[in-house]
């Protein structure tokens, strides 16, 4: 009799059981879903909280896990947002957006090896999302396999043709490869789609560049000028700058912009490089050189003129 009872209480209890635990997972969706509303009006410390307390109620939300991941990211510290975006991706069963969230983490902090893989993952349940291809993409950058990762931004600009970030490594890649006239038409392009006052300083740059390249000088110093106005902390105009004056023989305007990008960059650290995880750019310390010694020459012939008169 005793065990005739057990057993039929038994599913009794499993029924209670998930009542009581479908009682929590409500609750700590509620708590995630106020999470993401701070988040999204950027109260931080209140998603965090928020956050938290789901994940009290109920350590199997993986919204909660995510939330509290971003909210972490967002005050620096990357290691713990890392865990418990794992986490997240676990308890989602590799939900894509969490996997490509997670791969772009591991990318930001050199875990580079780890980002490739999250992206293979990505890739295979989602490869009709332009964030998947173009978290792909920026992974074969940093490998340095340039072709790849263009192939892939362009993957990702087919599915979505406005997307300035992946434009704007496209252009950087145009660039290493000096094929000026695609670094121009994808600029144009993110041109077209943000407008010519939020696209970013580094895009101007770029575009000064090319211009430079093909000869159009007007058009690249108003290029490189525009770039000064919008990052006044940026030393690479300014020696681009340089580099227009002494191509045209303007030594002294040359003097003042090559000045001007050591004053800014004092360390010769370029805070722009095609691996996003890069802190210096090697080419920086030479261009300078190079720029230092044409000045140099120049000023020297100058003076040498200077007496003969």
């Amino acid at each position: 009799m005793i065990l005739l009872i057990t057993v039929l209480a038994l599913p009794g209890c499993r029924s209670i059981r998930r009542i009581g635990e479908s009682r929590q997972s409500i609750a700590a969706r509620r708590l995630s879903g106020q999470g993401f509303k701070a988040m999204h009006n950027n109260q931080w410390d209140v998603a965090e909280t928020l956050f938290s307390d789901a994940l009290d109620v109920s350590r199997a939300d993986d919204r909660a896990h995510w939330g509290l991941a971003e909210s972490l990211w967002q005050r620096g510290e990357y290691d713990l947002a890392i865990e418990h975006m794992e986490q997240a991706v676990r308890l989602s069963a590799s939900d894509p957006k969490r996997v490509q969230r997670l791969g772009r983490m591991y990318l930001e902090v050199g875990r580079d090896q780890e980002a490739q893989e999250q992206s293979l993952v990505a890739l295979a349940t989602a490869r009709n999302s332009a964030d998947v291809w173009a978290l792909r993409g920026d992974c074969l950058l940093a490998a340095g396999q340039l072709p790849d990762a263009l192939a892939a931004y362009h993957r990702a600009l087919a599915l979505q043709p406005d997307f300035p970030e992946v434009q704007l490594q496209t252009a950087e890649i145009y660039h290493q490869s000096q094929r000026y006239g695609r670094l121009l038409a994808t600029l144009d392009r993110l041109q077209d789609g943000v407008g010519s006052d939020a696209t970013p300083a580094r895009a101007d740059v770029l575009q000064g560049i090319a211009m430079r390249r093909l000869g159009r000088i007007d058009e690249a110093q108003k290029c490189f000028a525009r770039a000064t106005e919008k990052d006044p902390s940026d030393a690479t105009p300014h020696l681009e700058l340089a580099t227009l004056s002494l191509d045209q023989g303007n030594v002294e305007s040359a003097k003042q912009s090559l000045a001007m990008a050591l004053k800014l960059n004092p360390n010769s650290l370029s805070p722009h490089t095609l691996n996003p995880n890069a802190s210096a750019d090697p080419h920086w310390d030479n261009e300078i050189k190079k720029q230092q010694a044409r000045l140099a020459n120049e000023e020297h012939g100058v003076n040498n003129s200077a007496r003969l008169r």
